[in-house]
């Protein structure tokens, strides 16, 4: 693995988060971090412009440009993630809302089933790494489908204390 980004929906002094980017850190040549807490970043308006007006291009001017770019210069991306109601916490469900840039309004079939076309020749890879409590396999099927959706793989979701168990996928 070349190179991995680790997107941090956590406090960057969460006490998981230290362990968790040590065992990441060992597994890649390059290690880039983004600290998403610090850049505030909004929900998605469901205003399409990313398919429709500036394709690719979200139109909510948060910081998460720089988001979307890593994403595409990466081999693979973890996110850490908080849980809230047994799912993932609002930050990370605001995240993965905001992939949307990443694909078309397209649609084809793909082994009987309707998906979007990808906008890049990239295929994503994308694993998920929650503190907290939740359903991991719900977790691990909800991932599945992101990626799907987006053309990608899914390296599965565990709980943050399991991060090296997390790079056999990688």
């Amino acid at each position: 693995m070349k190179r991995l980004l680790v997107v941090n929906m956590l406090p960057e002094d969460d006490p998981a988060v230290s362990p968790a980017l040590e065992a990441l850190g060992g597994a890649a040549e390059e290690l880039q971090v983004i600290h998403a807490r610090e850049k505030n970043l909004r929900p998605c308006s469901g205003c399409n412009a990313c398919w429709l007006v500036t394709p690719g291009v979200c139109s909510i001017q948060d910081g998460y440009e720089e988001l979307l770019k890593a994403y595409l210069a990466c081999d693979a991306a973890v996110f850490l993630s908080g849980t809230a109601l047994n799912f993932v916490d609002f930050r990370m469900k605001n995240a993965v809302d905001r992939l949307l840039p990443l694909a078309t309004m397209y649609i084809h079939i793909v082994d009987g089933q309707c998906r979007h076309v990808p906008r890049y020749d990239r295929k994503l890879r994308f694993g998920l790494l929650y503190a907290g409590a939740a359903d991991g396999a719900y977790l691990n099927r909800w991932m599945e489908r992101v990626m799907l959706n987006l053309g990608g793989e899914s390296l599965g979701a565990r709980p943050i204390s399991e991060a090296k168990e997390l790079l056999v996928c990688i």
